[in-house]
């Protein structure tokens, strides 16, 4: 419908989107995958410490939550979501098809990872992804209560994301 606006959140816009939105659906994006791909200096660490943040890295596909936002709120939601993805500019804003729990397929703003940016992390193991994020904090709070947040929510929404829980994992025992 050309009166509203789609936005699609796989990591805390699933659980703290805020801002005003008329649906809220599952949906899985094709072509990206939920991953700490992209090293924080402002949320979850600092330039001297930093952390790692959720990035929609290449390849997979990733189920998450859509937002349909009217498009009188529009404005104001995007600002929003500029100011809240974007303090770093680590992400390209796109719009990308994602198919809904119901069936319906729309499109979508997603903020995918910029790849070329100088926090692009890239595909780091396990192990180091643990290091990073054990005992980050930034001006959002400790890395690892993020991911902690990330994977109860996940689990709330009846998604398991096995990477992230082996990470949790990793996290909790160092």
């Amino acid at each position: 419908m050309a009166d509203e606006h789609w936005v699609f959140g796989y990591g805390s816009l699933m659980w703290r989107p805020g801002f005003a939105f008329a649906e809220r659906v599952p949906a899985t994006l094709a072509g990206r995958r939920r991953a700490f791909c992209i090293y924080s200096v402002h949320h979850r660490g600092t330039y001297e410490r930093p952390g790692l943040v959720l990035g929609l890295a290449p390849g997979g596909s990733v189920r998450g939550m859509a937002y349909r936002i009217a498009d009188a709120d529009w404005a104001g939601v995007y600002a929003y979501l500029l100011e809240r993805e974007q303090p770093t500019e680590t992400y390209i804003e796109g719009r990308r098809f994602v198919r809904l729990a119901d069936g319906r397929r729309v499109e979508a703003v997603v903020f995918l990872s910029d790849v070329h940016h100088p926090q692009w992390a890239g595909a780091l193991s396990l192990e180091r992804q643990a290091e990073l994020i054990r005992g980050a904090v930034g001006l959002s709070g400790r890395n690892e209560d993020y991911l902690r947040d990330l994977v109860d929510h996940l689990r709330q929404e009846g998604i398991r994301d096995r990477s992230m829980e082996a990470l949790l994992g990793l996290v909790e025992e160092g």
